[in-house]
Formats: C-alpha cells, sequence, structure tokens
C-alpha cells in the first residue's frame, strides 16, 4: 500500500473513531453495547486520545451512558481503566495506527468477557469489592 493510501485510509479511520466517540458521547452506543462493544467504543477513545485523557472522557461517557440507561451502578472504574490501558499497550506495541478490525482480529483476548484477561491480573474479590467499582486499584494477581 503506497504512503498516500495508507494515510488517505488512517484518516478514514480516524474519521470513523471520531465519529463513535461523538455518538456514544451523545447517548448512542453501537449494537446492543455487550463487551466487544464497549471494547470497540474505548480502542476509537485510546486511539485517538492520550491515554490518560482517554480514561477520563471514555470513563464519564460510560457513566452518563449507564445513568441513562436506568444502571448507574454498572460502571466499575477497574475494571474500565484496566481495559483502557491494556487496549493503550497494544496500540503502543503494534506499533502503527490500526483499524478496529485490524486490532480485534490482533487481540480476541481483550473481547473475551467471561472468564476474561482482566481475571489474570485480578482476584475476584478485588474485582468484587466496592472500592475496586469506584476507585481503580492495582492489580493483586502477577
Amino acid at each position: 500500500m503506497s504512503a498516500t493510501l495508507t494515510a488517505e485510509f488512517m484518516t478514514e479511520v480516524s474519521q470513523a473513531n471520531r465519529r463513535l466517540i461523538s455518538d456514544f458521547e451523545q447517548g448512542r452506543a453501537p449494537g446492543d453495547f455487550h463487551h466487544a462493544d464497549h471494547m470497540r467504543v474505548a480502542f476509537a477513545y485510546v486511539s485517538e486520545l492520550p491515554v490518560l485523557e482517554a480514561i477520563a472522557q471514555f470513563s464519564a461517557a460510560l457513566k452518563r451512558f449507564a445513568i441513562s440507561k436506568g444502571k448507574p451502578n454498572l460502571y466499575h472504574e477497574t475494571i474500565t481503566w484496566a481495559y483502557l490501558f491494556l487496549i493503550g499497550e497494544r496500540i503502543a506495541r503494534a506499533g502503527e495506527t490500526q483499524s478496529w478490525e485490524e486490532f480485534a482480529k490482533g487481540n480476541h483476548d481483550l473481547l473475551v468477557w467471561k472468564s476474561g484477561i482482566v481475571e489474570r491480573y485480578y482476584s475476584k474479590p478485588t474485582l468484587e469489592s466496592d472500592l475496586a467499582r469506584r476507585r481503580f486499584v492495582l492489580p493483586d494477581r502477577g
């Protein structure tokens, strides 16, 4: 692929990410907003913003979204931040900008919810704690 095509493709990818972010911040989520849909939106934020800004903006939008759906207690800060950090690391390790489809194909473990990657880093009691739900806590597993 030529450099021009690559630049054009990445501009399209960035525009799609920004539309998804805008839609999400207006209360519209993709699909039924299951785990893989959460990861798609999180990927858009981390692709378009520095990771700390992505965490702040995605977390705020996710809280608003949960409240708008009448489920304010579903937001879990530790799980949210852990996935955002993992996505950010994976993007950095890839060393290049990727579309969501490319990223998802190469990082299937991030799309698994039940017994997913976060459980590799956190014990069940930690994830079930009120503290972990309200505040980001560091992993307690190797």
